[in-house]
């Protein structure tokens, strides 16, 4: 198992109730993969460093996690597909 945390952005035009359900979409994914959710750090809405898609603000989330070596390719996969992130990354912290 390796330690990984992932960072995604998601539309500040989204009501409150579909950041929580995409945030419990993604812990899903984790917990259903195999992986442990260890930490989820709701950061807010915060300014963007610059402009993305016409889009000065975000709803920021972090999500530390432990899983085997597949379950970021799936993960990265669904945050793809899914509408309202603007930007997401996810890093192994063990390298």
């Amino acid at each position: 198992m390796n330690k990984y945390e992932t960072l995604f952005i998601q539309n500040p035009s989204l009501d409150e109730e579909a950041t929580k359900a995409n945030i419990e979409k993604f812990k899903g994914i984790i917990e259903n993969g195999g992986g442990t959710v260890e930490n989820v750090d709701v950061w807010g809405r915060r300014k963007l460093a610059y402009e993305i898609a016409k889009v000065n603000e975000g709803h920021y989330t972090l999500i530390n996690f432990s899983s085997d070596a597949q379950l970021p390719k799936e993960l990265d996969r669904v945050f793809r597909i899914t509408d309202g992130i603007i930007r997401h990354i996810i890093v192994n912290l063990e390298k």
